[in-house]
């Protein structure tokens, strides 16, 4: 695939989700830029930054196959609705596999709810059988997600977001890729919470986050 055509599809793909769910657009720029600054704390190279950079934006896709009435719900979702939810991705994973990625975009898509102690899904993977681009976006995502808001919940803070990757890092999430994150994000993501990231966009332009509250 042309990296023209890559970028395209990439850009439609992300604009998909944006048409269900507005707040995607958002999250996808969130944890795109997060977890490209992680990956390059690590020591990526700038290739392998570009398929983490896609990941982050397209990780979520198979969320436009959740039901409104549980997207959207802003009350806690029951056991049958958090079952649908726990099925996106599979979802991304089944949209992704077909396209020619120069990176293993559809298998971290599908393991980006693994967790290191296991207690993740969809498969229960544990520690190094998860792949390394699936734990960077699962720091991102956590993160990205905590500090924004949701219809069941106001956005929290950057400490909340902080302690809760810190005090469960070796457990649910990559100790190194933790202490990335708080080693690049600290003085980057003021902007997490208010204001706009320039980041680069699907389509490698850059792009800013939409405001999610008050400057």
């Amino acid at each position: 695939m042309s990296l023209v055509l890559l970028d395209r599809t990439v850009n439609a793909l992300a604009n998909a989700v944006a048409v269900k769910d507005t707040y995607m657009l958002s999250h996808q720029h969130r944890v795109a830029y997060i977890a490209c600054a992680i990956a390059k704390k690590l020591g990526a190279e700038p290739e392998y930054i570009e398929g983490i950079r896609v990941l982050g934006f397209l990780h979520d896709l198979g969320k436009i196959a959740i039901p409104d009435i549980v997207l959207f719900k802003p009350g806690r979702l029951n056991q049958q609705e958090f079952d649908l939810v726990k099925m996106h991705p599979w979802d991304s994973y089944n949209i992704l596999k077909g396209i020619d990625f120069p990176w293993p975009v559809a298998q971290a898509a599908l393991q980006h709810h693994e967790r290191l102690d296991g207690s993740g899904y969809p498969y229960g993977l544990s520690g190094r059988e998860i792949l390394l681009e699936a734990r960077i976006l699962a720091v991102a995502d956590v993160v990205a997600a905590i500090t924004s808001h949701r219809p069941y919940r106001p956005a929290l803070g950057l400490k909340e977001a902080f302690e809760e990757i810190s005090g469960k890092s070796g457990i649910l999430y990559d100790p190194a890729v933790v202490c990335a994150c708080l080693e690049v994000c600290r003085p980057r993501l003021r902007g997490l919470r208010y204001g706009r990231l320039p980041v680069k966009g699907p389509d490698g332009e850059t792009a800013s986050t939409p405001q999610s509250g008050p400057p």
